[in-house]
């Protein structure tokens, strides 16, 4: 009677055990073949024995900056942060400094207390070019065909078209463009047109853009006009690395051209799966509400 009560109590443990063993498997099997897989940063540098060569006049891909934290830009532009540094101080003109001195960031040398700011992304206004290449610049997926390439940003969701069929830039008038002898709008992102350098180099040149009022250069409150002319290239080194860089040119704002970006990035798996980010009012007036006025000078 005794071993049959063994018997009949091993059988049970038996059959849990065979169970968690069969999990544990199917487990072990779905995590090696994640379906919906996550950015891989901090991957290992990529050696010359192991780099493959580019494609060539291909910008095609899902593109991740070296680490999470490296695209953020949170204290300025990558090139001249705003850390009151002489090496960083910016050419600015007479306008462009009043500019600036206007401008109420949280971020910089000049920050100030989150109820003083006046950064227009606080109101979920669209960033325009060149900002998103300075606001939190992690993953970007880029797709091309033979009229265009299209750049989406991660944050707030939003594209760009850069043209490649030949089409000219339009003439950047006061408020307005022209262009086929129309007269057009200013444009958050602006007129776009691209052309290879040579197979592995593209440059991309933006005019049109919004005026001083709309918009900034980056987190810190630096301006930009709507004259500025941005120039980007990207040189695609091998299969899994690129170089984004750009340059603006705003006699506006600035007494001469200056470098703002030169930005390593590495291919991403095409699967992985993007978390949302996005600028909600509601959810930054819940903010304000519960942090604002904590952070505010007196205190109220």
């Amino acid at each position: 009677m005794r071993k049959r009560l063994v018997f009949l109590a091993i059988v049970p443990l038996m059959a849990a055990l065979a169970f968690l063993i069969a999990a544990s498997a199917l487990n072990a099997q779905n995590a090696t073949r994640a379906t919906w897989p996550d950015p891989v940063w901090n991957r290992p540098p990529i050696e010359p024995t192991n780099r493959k060569p580019a494609p060539k006049r291909n910008l095609t891909g899902m593109w991740g900056t070296l680490g999470a934290g490296s695209g953020i830009q949170a204290g300025g532009v990558q090139l001249k942060p705003n850390n009151g540094k002489p090496e960083n101080a910016l050419p600015y003109t007479p306008y462009g400094l009043e500019l600036y001195k206007s401008h109420k960031a949280l971020e910089g040398a000049d920050a100030v207390l989150p109820v003083q700011t006046n950064d227009p992304r606080n109101k979920c206004e669209p960033l325009g070019i060149p900002r998103y290449n300075h606001y939190n610049l992690r993953l970007t997926q880029i797709f091309q065909d033979d009229y265009k390439v299209a750049i989406l940003y991660h944050y707030d969701n939003r594209w760009r078209i850069i043209w490649t069929d030949g089409r000219p830039l339009p003439k950047v008038l006061d408020g307005a463009v022209e262009l086929d002898g129309q007269i057009r709008e200013q444009r958050f992102f602006g007129y776009s047109v691209g052309k290879w350098l040579d197979d592995y180099t593209f440059q991309a040149d933006t005019v049109g853009t919004m005026p001083e009022d709309r918009v900034w250069l980056d987190s810190t409150g630096r301006p930009i006009s709507d004259q500025i002319h941005v120039t980007e290239t990207f040189h695609r080194i091998s299969a899994d690395e690129m170089e984004w860089s750009e340059t603006i040119d705003d006699p506006k704002i600035y007494t001469k051209p200056w470098e703002t970006l030169k930005m390593p990035l590495r291919l991403q798996d095409p699967r992985t799966d993007i978390m949302e980010y996005y600028c909600s009012p509601v959810e930054a007036e819940n903010y304000n509400k519960r942090f604002g006025s904590a952070a505010s000078p007196n205190g109220k």
